[in-house]
């Protein structure tokens, strides 16, 4: 977005922040799909943030998802990655749907019509994007979907699905296609119960889809997913995620440091108690160095070169890696400072409690032992150790 927008963007915001805090306690308490923020979200079109301009969207770039992600993220992590996954989607229409399929859809994004989920989760493969088990058949022009997975967020209230499958035919694991299907074109199934410990707003329950989509409504060229998932699912995706963590921790933070400074907090906490200073000391060097690795990410993101080369998709992965290590180490480090009362206990203001079960999950969304893998082989072609 122009500098000229900026104040825009963060009106837009603030709307959906109001809202987001208002139901957060219930959202967090009944594990409930967030849908007054979605409903904001709709309203502010930031649903359309990175759709073009020239269909009607805020023409945004990563470096204003990032900004966004990290604000709604100090509100609710929840809402922030419903919001970053959506971004996601919305992104892989923009860069690789055709003409056709682009201006079905994203007019329709970017007034706020359609909210997008991803279905790439699939039982016996966990998160791994670029292989899939579940076939397209095709005939007569139409390719035809039955497809479950385990993990879908905000699915049951999604209006429009980006599914991978494995192209028709006689394609391997990894001749993966990407589909987009509307909502009235399939046939939606939920089925289990959503009672995690913590992202207990972004209702990521099974589900199951079955109905038929033209073909033309593959999204790039059929069998060639990896290509959307090394250009854009997964840097926007670890950009948009990571951000939300740093907001929330950052968020946490913030709470910690006003409860502190507070006349109330400072007949409570000594202020110059080198231990209470060492641990704030230390979670604030945390997330300043998550913040210097996003920051150093978003023009790699933004530059339009080749993202699969080894030394940008290992600074992609490193700032997954330790966003979701050290945003979570920095609140636990905040619980020890402040103690039982201000750190563990559900009605605490500081929100510590609920930041700590929502970080939790951060190293586990798309597990990072799975990245230090790939780390390690994308290593291994860079023997002279250049940096992105």
């Amino acid at each position: 977005m122009s500098a000229e927008a900026a104040p825009s963007l963060a009106a837009r915001l603030a709307e959906v922040v109001e809202v987001t805090e208002a139901h957060l306690a219930d959202a967090d308490r009944d594990a409930v799909f967030p849908l007054e923020a979605l409903a904001a979200l709709r309203r502010s079109r930031l649903l359309g943030l990175l759709v073009p301009v020239a269909y009607g969207g805020l023409g945004g770039t990563p470096r204003d998802l990032v900004r966004a992600a990290e604000t709604l993220g100090r509100a609710d992590m929840s809402v922030a990655m419903i919001f970053a996954m959506h971004c996601q989607q919305s992104a892989a229409l923009v860069r690789h749907a055709d003409e056709r399929l682009a201006k079905a859809v994203l007019p329709r994004v970017a007034v706020g019509e359609i909210y997008l989920a991803s279905v790439t989760t699939e039982t016996g493969k966990g998160g791994r994007l670029t292989t899939a088990d579940a076939r397209l058949t095709e005939a007569d022009g139409l390719l035809e979907i039955d497809r479950f997975a385990p993990v879908v967020t905000g699915g049951a209230h999604a209006d429009g699905f980006l599914i991978t499958m494995r192209a028709p035919g006689d394609a391997t694991a990894h001749d993966v296609s990407l589909v987009y299907a509307d909502r009235d074109q399939l046939t939606v199934a939920t089925s289990g119960d959503w009672q995690p410990m913590g992202m207990r707003a972004s209702h990521s329950a099974p589900l199951r889809l079955t109905g038929r989509v033209p073909a033309r409504q593959v999204v790039g060229e059929p069998g060639h997913f990896h290509e959307i998932a090394a250009q854009v699912f997964g840097p926007l995706a670890h950009l948009g995620w990571s951000a939300a963590w740093l907001g929330t921790a950052a968020g946490a933070l913030s709470r910690v440091l006003r409860l502190i400074r507070s006349p109330a907090g400072r007949a409570r906490f000594d202020i110059t108690s080198e231990l209470l200073l060492t641990r704030l000391s230390r979670a604030r060097q945390r997330l300043d160095s998550v913040h210097a690795l996003l920051r150093q990410a978003v023009p790699v993101v933004e530059s339009g070169e080749d993202l699969s080369r080894p030394p940008r998709q290992l600074l992609l992965n490193a700032l997954k890696i330790t966003a979701s290590e050290q945003c979570l180490a920095a609140v636990d480090e905040l619980v020890e400072a402040v103690g039982l009362r201000d750190g563990y206990l559900k009605d605490s203001p500081t929100r510590l409690e609920l930041a700590v079960r929502d970080l939790r999950s951060a190293a586990l969304n798309y597990h990072n032992d799975r990245l230090h893998l790939a780390d390690g082989r994308l290593a291994l072609r860079d023997p002279g150790v250049t940096f992105a």
